[in-house]
């Protein structure tokens, strides 16, 4: 067993997922991330070469750099979840060049978060660490509250800042999915064509994903089909909430599915579940980073390492992890953050 995994996530889960050898999807058939990762898959795509460039630039920078995968700083979280319930855990961050400089300090692959944060700065920091622009977002001050997403720049203006990528949010399953579907494909085309690359938040929003008591929105089957319209819009990147449950079309009785689905290509153990994820990003082409979710205190190491585990093992490609960061002192933020990075750097941790 790699490390001293099972004293932070207890032995139980160390061995449930380090010791998991028979995915239920074969890993001959994943595209696995590696050092020549851009040259190897997208080279090969319709992408032009400044995008491949942008591309390089996210895979070869930090303390992650040329490993194939990618450790993101994403905080956009004060659109949404406002600012007071994102930055009154720690003040500093209300300064939007702390967000950067804890991205830089942490050896991140990239930054993400608004127009506003990366342009108040982006003189002093875009040549330093690359920035991922996020395009839209839900505000939640309108009310009621809707689960939709709003344009808050455009893409040239992302360009001009010297960002390296643009980064958007899908709520597949609501009432104005399609919407948002057609404003970020058009988006996501004119990045392309300006050379950056593409990040797509596809989560899935509706009441009705909710059966029973039981929360669907990050079951592996329904979080699957998001991801695979997501790269179908061609999003170089997906970011995807680890799945927690299964059977999603099943419980809602909506859409088509495949008992196979359920029989043969997953299982109940978590690597199989995000594996699903991750063949639904063209078997990994498109590379599946899992997000760190909220901070919920002392649990957030242990939670975020188990995490970086499952989305490795299972043909992922890194974390996109915030608020378990910068809702804690700088320094506790960083050493959190490193030590999911260590976890992408750690030999002994292997795909399943």
């Amino acid at each position: 067993m790699s490390q001293n995994y099972a004293s932070i996530i207890g032995d139980e889960k160390a061995n449930l997922l380090l010791n998991y050898s028979t995915p239920a999807i074969n890993k001959s058939l994943i595209h696995m991330p590696n050092e020549d990762f851009v040259s190897q898959i997208w080279a090969q795509s319709n992408r032009n070469i400044p995008t491949l460039r942008s591309l390089q630039q996210l895979y070869g920078h930090g303390r992650l750099a040329n490993s194939g995968y990618m450790s993101i700083l994403p905080v956009d979280q004060g659109i949404e979840h406002s600012a007071g319930a994102s930055f009154a855990p720690n003040p500093i961050y209300f300064d939007s060049e702390n967000i950067v400089k804890l991205a830089m300090e942490a050896g991140c692959n990239a930054v993400a978060s608004t127009y506003g944060v990366l342009g108040s700065v982006a003189r002093k920091y875009a040549h330093k660490i690359p920035f991922i622009v996020k395009i839209n977002h839900n505000e939640f001050l309108s009310y009621p509250n809707t689960f939709d997403q709003v344009m808050f720049g455009t893409i040239k203006s992302a360009w001009e800042m010297g960002a390296v990528a643009v980064g958007a949010t899908i709520y597949f399953g609501s009432e104005e999915s399609r919407k948002q579907l057609v404003a970020v494909a058009e988006a996501f085309e004119y990045a392309h064509q300006l050379g950056m690359a593409t990040v797509l938040w596809c989560y899935t929003r509706n009441n009705a994903f909710k059966v029973d008591g039981m929360d669907y929105h990050a079951s592996a089957d329904l979080s699957g089909q998001a991801n695979h319209l997501g790269v179908t819009i061609q999003a170089d990147i997906i970011k995807q909430k680890l799945p927690v449950n299964n059977g999603g079309y099943k419980a809602t009785k909506h859409g088509k599915t495949h008992e196979k689905v359920y029989t043969e290509l997953t299982t109940d153990n978590p690597i199989d579940l995000c594996r699903y994820q991750v063949a639904n990003c063209y078997m990994g082409r498109a590379g599946l980073i899992n997000s760190g979710g909220e901070s919920k205190g002392a649990s957030d190491m242990a939670e975020a390492i188990e995490t970086a585990i499952i989305n490795k093992r299972a043909g992922g490609q890194g974390l996109i992890l915030g608020r378990k960061a910068f809702q804690k002192d700088m320094k506790v933020g960083i050493e959190l953050i490193n030590a999911v990075q260590d976890v992408y750097l750690d030999k002994g941790v292997t795909i399943a």
